[in-house]
C-alpha cells in the first residue's frame, strides 16, 4: 500500500467515524417516563453511563427545586419533571422510623426531610403542591405549576412529605398525585388539563407514615392504589378527562405504599398489587380480580418486576421474603404458580432489580444480595453500609444503589461483587434515580442533580 492510498484510507476512516458519531448523536435518548423507567423495572438500555462523580466533579448541572420532596424525577424528550411541597405538614410524634435502627452508627446518619430545623426555617408557611419542568440540557426551569394543598392531611413520617409519589407521563400529559389525595393532570407546557381531589371525593388519605404509591398509566387509564386505614380501593380514571372508569372496593385497614405494576401478557394483561393482606392480580381493563397469593405482611413498599414470563417480588418490611411467580393463574395460586420463594433477607423499602439473569436485593442496612433469578439461589452477598430507601437502577453493565446519606454505590453487574465506585453528593436522597441520554438524574430533598459529561 503506497502513501497516497494510505492517505485516502485515513481520510475515509475519519469521515466514517464522524458520520457514525453523528448518527449516534441523532439517535433519540431513552425517556424515563415513570418511577423506575420505561418498563417500571429500573433498567436502562443506554450505554456510556457515568460511574464516578462527587459534589464538585462530573456534575453537568444542578437545579434548586421550589420545595422539598421524595418523589423521583421523570424524563420525556428534553424535559425533566419533578414534584415537591412547600410548607410544613405535621408528622407523627414520638416515632422515628429509622431503617438502620439495628446499626447505631448508620442510624445516627438518618435525618428528617429538610433537616432537623425545618420548622424553624419555615414558620407558618402555607402548604402548596408543586410540579416543575426543567431543561434536560442545562437544568434551567421551563415552568412551575403550583396549587394550594387542601383537605385533611395525614400525619406523615418525618422521612418524607406530600410530594412522595412519582409523577407519570405519556408525552401528552403529566399526572402528579400528592399524599393528601390531590391529583393534577397537566399538558407538557404546565397547563392544567383536569384536577381531582381523591381525599375529598372518596376518603381522606389516612395511612401509616403517609401515602407513597405512585400513579400508573395503562393505555387510556390512570390507575391509583389507595390502600388506606379508613378505606382501601383501586381506582382507574380516564387519562384525558379524569372521569372514573372503574373502582374496586378493597375494604378497610389495608396498608400499601407499593406502586401498581402492569404485566403485559400474550393472552391478558395483569395488574399486580403488593399490599398488607396479600398479593393481588387484577384485570387492568375493568378491575376484575384474577388471582392472589402471599400471607399478611406489615407495610409493604416494594413493587414487582417482570421478565420472561416471571414476576419477581419482595413483600417488604424487615427481613422480608421474596419470590418468583408465574402470572396467568386463577384464585389462590400459592400452590400452583410460585416458582421459588426465599423466606427472608429481602428489602424493606427498595424494589428488586432484575438485570442480566440476576436479582439484586438490598436491605435496610446496606446488605446487597445477588441471587440467580431462575432458581432463587444466592450468588453473592456484600455489605455496602448505606441506608437504602431508593430502589436500585441499572444500565451499561452497572448497578446504581443510592443511600439516604447521599452516596451512590456503583456495582459491576455480574456474579462477583465488584464495587466500581462510591460517589458522595453530601445530600440527603430518598428518591430513586432516573437515566436518560447517557446521564443520571438524582433528586435530593431540594436539589435536582444531572450526573454525566
Amino acid at each position: 500500500m503506497n502513501i497516497k492510498t494510505i492517505s485516502v484510507w485515513l481520510r475515509l476512516s475519519r469521515i466514517s467515524v464522524f458520520l457514525f458519531l453523528l448518527f449516534l448523536s441523532a439517535l433519540p435518548a431513552e425517556d424515563w417516563p415513570q418511577w423506575r423507567g420505561p418498563l417500571s423495572n429500573g433498567v436502562s438500555s443506554e450505554s456510556g453511563l457515568p460511574d464516578r462523580w462527587s459534589a464538585g466533579e462530573h456534575i453537568a448541572w444542578q437545579a434548586a427545586l421550589a420545595g422539598l420532596g421524595a418523589s423521583s424525577p421523570i424524563v420525556w424528550g428534553d424535559k425533566i419533571f419533578v414534584t415537591s411541597q412547600v410548607g410544613i405538614v405535621a408528622v407523627q410524634q414520638g416515632m422515628r422510623p429509622q431503617l438502620a435502627r439495628d446499626d447505631q452508627d448508620l442510624a445516627s446518619k438518618e435525618n428528617p426531610i429538610g433537616g432537623r430545623n425545618i420548622k424553624a426555617a419555615h414558620p407558618g408557611e402555607e402548604v402548596a403542591l408543586i410540579v416543575e419542568a426543567f431543561s434536560r440540557s442545562d437544568g434551567s426551569r421551563l415552568w412551575k405549576y403550583s396549587i394550594p394543598a387542601t383537605g385533611e392531611f395525614p400525619e406523615l413520617s418525618e422521612k418524607h412529605n406530600l410530594a412522595t409519589p412519582t409523577p407519570v407521563t405519556d408525552g401528552k400529559i403529566i399526572c402528579a398525585l400528592f399524599g393528601n389525595g390531590q391529583l393534577v393532570a397537566l399538558d407538557m407546557e404546565g397547563h392544567p388539563v383536569w384536577t381531582r381531589h381523591l381525599g375529598k371525593e372518596y376518603s381522606p388519605f389516612i395511612v401509616s407514615w403517609g401515602h407513597g404509591s405512585s400513579p400508573t398509566l395503562y393505555k387510556d387509564l390512570v390507575i391509583i392504589l389507595c390502600d388506606h386505614t379508613r378505606k382501601s380501593y383501586l381506582l382507574a380514571l380516564d387519562k384525558s378527562s379524569g372521569k372514573e372508569r372503574w373502582n374496586v372496593d378493597r375494604g378497610s385497614g389495608r396498608v400499601a405504599h407499593a406502586t401498581p405494576f402492569v404485566v403485559i401478557g400474550p393472552k391478558r394483561d395483569e395488574l399486580i398489587i403488593n399490599s398488607s393482606v396479600r398479593i393481588d392480580a387484577y384485570n387492568p381493563v375493568n378491575g376484575e380480580s384474577l388471582w392472589y397469593t402471599g400471607s399478611q405482611r406489615q407495610t409493604p413498599v416494594p413493587s414487582p418486576v417482570f421478565h420472561n414470563g416471571v414476576i419477581y417480588l419482595s413483600r417488604g418490611y424487615r427481613n422480608s421474603d421474596f419470590m418468583a411467580i408465574r402470572p396467568g393463574g386463577k384464585g389462590d395460586v400459592s400452590s400452583s404458580r410460585i416458582v421459588w420463594r426465599v423466606p427472608s433477607g429481602a428489602s424493606y423499602v427498595p424494589s428488586l432489580l432484575f438485570y442480566d439473569g440476576l436479582l439484586y436485593v438490598t436491605n435496610e442496612v446496606g446488605v446487597v444480595t445477588c441471587v440467580d433469578a431462575e432458581t432463587g439461589k444466592q450468588v453473592w452477598r456484600q455489605r455496602l453500609g448505606g441506608i437504602f430507601y431508593a430502589s436500585p437502577v441499572a444500565g451499561d453493565g452497572k448497578i446504581y444503589m443510592v443511600s439516604e446519606t447521599g452516596e451512590t454505590f456503583v456495582i459491576k453487574a455480574g456474579r462477583e461483587p465488584v464495587v466500581l465506585a462510591q460517589n458522595n453528593l453530601d445530600e440527603r436522597i430518598l428518591a430513586s434515580p432516573a437515566i436518560s441520554n447517557g446521564r443520571l438524574f438524582l433528586r435530593s430533598d431540594g436539589i435536582l442533580f444531572c450526573i454525566g459529561k
